[in-house]
């Protein structure tokens, strides 16, 4: 409201088509229809296809693909009422690369790429763009409760500070700098762009681990 903004909450799980289907029409019902999706839940496990229980990648895949599935259901005849409008799936750098024992996890973002480009194709006559952002390490809950995971005898500071310096830049990235690139495809800038994954990565795909001697 600070800033002139009008926003309405619900509580949903994206895992379940009904909720999906109560969220797009509580939207339109207090806001008059529906312009942008910006599909940014997700859920990170870990463990190898051996060890990772079955209900662990259900969930995994269910959150971070089904739920873009979901909502997009039923949010793409809404645009199509208004001509038009932009679904920005929140991805990941594991869709090109992938850790060790996140067999679930990069599945899924792997998928989202796909299905991606698919609903790209299948929505640009109704003048709807389908674009994917695929982040490197960000500050967020998530990547915090990775941290305090994994911290060992460190501290989850400590582990966030050296996962940083894993990046060129020297650093994790900032929500709010991933939520200007979504703010960017979301937008009328950005309405020759469909189908693209686009990292926001502080260079680290761009980072072989093959070392030259100094």
């Amino acid at each position: 409201a600070s800033i002139g903004a009008d926003a309405t909450g619900f509580v949903g799980d994206v895992r379940r088509i009904a909720d999906m289907e109560a969220a797009i029409a509580t939207a339109v019902s207090r806001h008059g229809g529906v312009d942008v999706l910006a599909c940014c839940a997700g859920i990170q496990r870990y463990g190898t296809v051996v060890d990772t229980p079955e209900d662990v990648w259900d969930d995994v895949l269910d959150v971070n693909l089904k739920g873009i599935f979901l909502a997009s259901k039923f949010a793409i005849p809404e645009m199509r009422k208004r001509g038009g409008g932009a679904i920005v799936a929140i991805s990941s750098v594991q869709s090109y690369a992938s850790q060790s024992g996140v067999a679930a996890y990069t599945a899924s973002k792997g998928a989202i790429n796909a299905l991606v480009r698919a609903m790209a194709l299948d929505h640009a006559a109704d003048n709807i763009t389908v674009n994917a952002v695929c982040p490197a390490s960000i500050d967020t809950p998530m990547l915090r409760w990775a941290a305090d995971l994994w911290k060992g005898d460190g501290t989850a500071e400590a582990t966030l500070d050296a996962w940083g310096k894993g990046h060129p830049l020297g650093r994790v990235g900032k929500a709010s700098e991933v939520a200007e690139l979504v703010a960017f495809l979301a937008s009328d800038k950005a309405r020759f762009i469909t189908g693209a994954d686009m990292k926001i990565d502080g260079g680290v795909l761009s980072k072989l681990g093959i070392i030259i001697p100094e």
